[in-house]
């Protein structure tokens, strides 16, 4: 662009004796200005929709309404963008501190995603996450505190757990300050079972991890006078060698008898006795096991047991018969809890 400058000052003829020949305005002069004026104004930008050449140099630039930027702008500073609408545009150019929504180029750290979509999100150093976003999800972090890891020694304040999941827990010395408010056991109940047929009733799914069982009888009766019994088993039921001694409680007196057939529930049996009460086992370790309970037998009293066995593997399956293995159950129901 051309600034006008004039080549002829004629306010200085007025000051010359007439006679003067530089006191005469001539024509090529007067060509001479026209000329420069025209070659000025044909280099200047129009005020309004003006279009640039090479390099355009703005000092301070304040931007009102839409304005739209083609080819390579170079930006000297960093510029404030405040009040972006939905048509807002992409920048690309790390270097000047502009992002907007869109795809996040990798000169940003992005992965070509677009802003919006399901997408991983990997940062590098100290600081490294990878978020995956799947659908319609909300993911709230803390803005204080620090983020518990899937592995490793955590500390929990003021947790709570809702209906939680344990699969294999293991609390080896746990250090507990303040006090501990519990307000449920975790304790899995499996699904009652009816002992109105078959000479068996069996529960094999019982989880490696598993320490305590409940075993539960509510009204159960069977059609002959053989003793109900409990027995475990890993792969399959063992069915000797355990030490137990029942006991059995009437009007008339105690009995006491010996069993290596199972953990026998009452020394006693008959077609009329209906069963309620429940049995606990628990294990010592090392797939030792060791189980008491009683059960209220009708018309007859009370019956105890107490008794143990070492199994040769973990413990996995347990199930409800009789000692002599025939006599059919015929009403009731039972249930197991383990922890």
């Amino acid at each position: 662009m051309t600034n006008y400058t004039k080549s002829t000052n004629f306010a200085t003829k007025d000051a010359l004796a007439s006679g003067n020949a530089l006191k005469i305005v001539k024509g090529t002069e007067i060509d001479t200005e026209f000329n420069n004026i025209a070659t000025a104004v044909a280099t200047k930008a129009d005020s309004a929709s003006p279009t640039f050449t090479g390099t355009v140099t703005i000092s301070t630039l304040a931007v009102t309404g839409t304005s739209t930027l083609t080819g390579v702008a170079t930006l000297t500073s960093q510029p404030i963008l405040s009040s972006l609408t939905a048509s807002k545009p992409v920048f690309t150019d790390a270097s000047k501190g502009l992002v907007s929504t869109g795809v996040l180029g990798s000169d940003q750290g992005g992965t070509g995603v677009a802003n919006n979509a399901a997408m991983t999100v990997t940062g590098s150093g100290n600081f490294a996450y990878t978020r995956t976003l799947t659908g319609t999800t909300n993911v709230t972090l803390p803005t204080t505190g620090t983020l518990a890891t899937l592995a490793g020694t955590e500390t929990f304040t003021n947790k709570t757990l809702t209906s939680p999941t344990i699969n294999s827990p293991s609390i080896s010395s746990p250090t507990i300050s303040g006090t501990p408010v519990m307000s449920a056991s975790v304790l899995t109940l499996e699904t009652t079972v009816a002992s109105t047929s078959g000479t068996s009733i069996s529960f094999t799914s019982i989880p490696s991890w598993v320490k305590r069982i409940t075993v539960m009888f509510s009204g159960v009766s069977t059609n002959g006078a053989s003793p109900v019994q409990i027995q475990i088993g890993n792969g399959s039921f063992v069915t000797s060698g355990y030490a137990c001694i029942a006991s059995g409680f009437s009007g008339s007196g105690a009995t006491t008898l010996g069993f290596s057939s199972g953990i026998v529930t009452g020394d006693s049996g008959a077609a009329t006795f209906i069963r309620s009460g429940k049995f606990c086992l628990a294990t010592l370790g090392g797939n030792i096991w060791v189980a008491d309970g009683g059960l209220a037998l009708s018309g007859l009293g009370k019956h105890i047991a107490s008794g143990g066995l070492t199994l040769g593997g973990t413990l996995d399956r347990l199930r409800v018969t009789t000692v002599n293995g025939t006599d059919t159950f015929d009403a009731g129901n039972i249930n197991i809890i383990y922890e």
